[in-house]
Formats: C-alpha cells, sequence, structure tokens
C-alpha cells in the first residue's frame, strides 16, 4: 500500500470536509468490492506455494513421512498434514 497526498487527489471542498472529521490523521480509504483484488495476484508467491505444496504431495507419496517433510520444509505437522489433504482432495 502507498500514500498519496490528498491535496492532489481530491478537491479542495471535499477536503475541507474530511478535514472536519479528521485533521492531520493518516486514513485507510477501502476498495470497492468490485475492485478488490485476490491474495497474490500481485506477486509469485501464490504460485512458489502452489509449487512447493505440490512437491510436498510428491514427496508423500513417495514414501517421505509427514515429520520428515515437516522438518525438511520448516512447516509444522498440521500444516503438512493440511497440505496433504488439499492436495489430495484436489487430484
Amino acid at each position: 500500500m502507498s500514500y498519496k497526498k490528498v491535496i492532489y487527489i481530491l478537491p479542495d471542498d471535499l477536503l475541507e470536509q474530511v478535514q472536519k472529521y479528521v485533521d492531520g490523521e493518516f486514513i485507510y480509504i477501502p476498495r470497492k468490492l468490485g475492485n478488490k483484488k485476490e491474495w497474490g495476484t500481485r506477486t509469485s508467491t501464490r504460485q512458489e506455494l502452489y509449487k512447493r505444496n505440490t512437491k510436498i504431495y510428491e514427496e508423500y507419496l513417495a514414501g517421505h513421512s509427514s515429520q520428515d517433510l515437516s522438518r525438511k520444509y520448516f512447516l509444522s505437522l498440521k500444516s503438512i498434514q493440511r497440505i496433504i489433504r488439499k492436495q489430495k482432495n484436489s487430484v
């Protein structure tokens, strides 16, 4: 999230109205519902996690234990179990 100077965005009369309620404070203006972006669409994180989870599932099918995968990927046992369950259900 980046900050924009309101003096460059809002007309003077609207700025005065906002200042009646919030003067010299930071405020967050949320996106409209139709403009919201899904998590991970701005970076490659979603794809990287998908690849990692697929690899975890493949290693699990190859015989690696959940405990071994937990140590290898530095994830909790519950996280490994959740990844395996989701991958199993998506196949």
